[in-house]
């Protein structure tokens, strides 16, 4: 945390900036007169500037067996896509990277992290016959990271995996099924899996810059309202849909049938935003979400507080 609140001291006047006007000067190449942004107080500078998180591209993918220096308790993003091997994206590398684009058995995808909100998605990087390149804009809506794409510069919500401004205005990326698991499990499902190479650059990987953020009573950089029936907005939740699942109810019942979905919880994954050393962190466990026939089904697993901002009309499966 002492991290992320280095950046504080820049931001509070940010807000006050935060309209079409002022982002020109940053961005001359995106169409700001196309956008649902509503509010632009929403749009704020997180501290680094545009591409200060950088993104990666064509990463390096090892066999499981050379990759040295994984903790079995350390969370990654497992991406099966049929007839390919299993890859995982070690959160270590997303936390200081948040997004890297990569091609799967040919299907172009962007593997994505936002440690604010703890939301992992994996989207197909292909729009209207073009393959996306998408980038850290350095800007967050509802502590959200906004991400952009190279070809046209239009601004993207993580969370969403939607335009927010510019050209792609109210396009919808598609989400692929992928989950964070821990790494022990990944490797005895997948053997002959691979997994993410350590990138490049320098970076502490494997520490936590938010540590103690996921039980913080508040989340930063947020304003708006917080979730309802008493739901702690930091509570982890499982979303699938405009559907949500309070985790402290799954890792009770361990599995959830209803609303056309399984759910299952499994003990044995580090919390990423914990302990100054992500495998040190507390065991939040791993979720799988597969539908009646079995099959894994895009989801997420984000703070109360993220979705209650992306879904306000959205229904809490409380199970009472």
């Amino acid at each position: 945390m002492r991290f992320v609140l280095a950046w504080a001291f820049c931001l509070f006047g940010a807000a006050a900036l935060a309209d079409p006007a002022f982002w020109k000067h940053e961005w001359p190449r995106t169409d700001f007169g196309k956008t649902s942004v509503g509010n632009w107080v929403e749009v704020i500078s997180g501290g680094p500037p545009r591409d200060g998180i950088p993104a990666l591209s064509d990463p390096v993918m090892v066999a499981v067996t050379q990759h040295d220096g994984l903790a079995r308790n350390e969370p990654v993003i497992a991406l099966e896509i049929e007839g390919q091997a299993a890859r995982a994206y070690p959160i270590r590398y997303l936390t200081w990277h948040e997004i890297v684009n990569d091609v799967v058995g040919g299907v172009p995808v962007a593997v994505t992290f936002c440690p604010l909100c703890n939301s992992a998605l994996t989207f197909d990087r292909r729009v209207g016959g073009r393959v996306l390149e998408f980038g850290v804009s350095g800007k967050l809506r509802n502590s959200d990271m906004i991400m952009f794409d190279r070809q046209t510069e239009s601004w993207w919500q993580q969370a969403i995996g939607t335009g927010i401004v510019g050209e792609m205005t109210g396009v919808e990326l598609d989400a692929l099924p992928s989950w964070m698991e821990n790494w022990g499990a990944f490797v005895a499902r997948n053997p002959d899996g691979l997994v993410m190479a350590e990138p490049a650059a320098r970076r502490p990987y494997g520490q936590n810059p938010y540590r103690g953020y996921d039980t913080s009573h508040r989340p930063f950089l947020y304003s708006g309202e917080m979730p309802p029936h008493g739901i702690a907005p930091l509570m982890r939740v499982i979303r699938v849909g405009s559907r949500a699942w309070p985790m402290d109810r799954l890792a009770a019942e361990g599995e959830i049938r209803e609303a056309g979905v399984r759910i299952s919880w499994q003990a044995g994954q580090a919390s990423a935003l914990d302990a100054a050393v992500i495998a040190d962190g507390r065991d939040v466990g791993s979720v799988r979400v597969r539908d009646g026939q079995g099959r894994d089904l895009p989801h997420d697993v984000m703070f109360a507080f993220a979705f209650h901002a992306f879904w306000p009309e959205g229904q809490w499966m409380l199970g009472r």
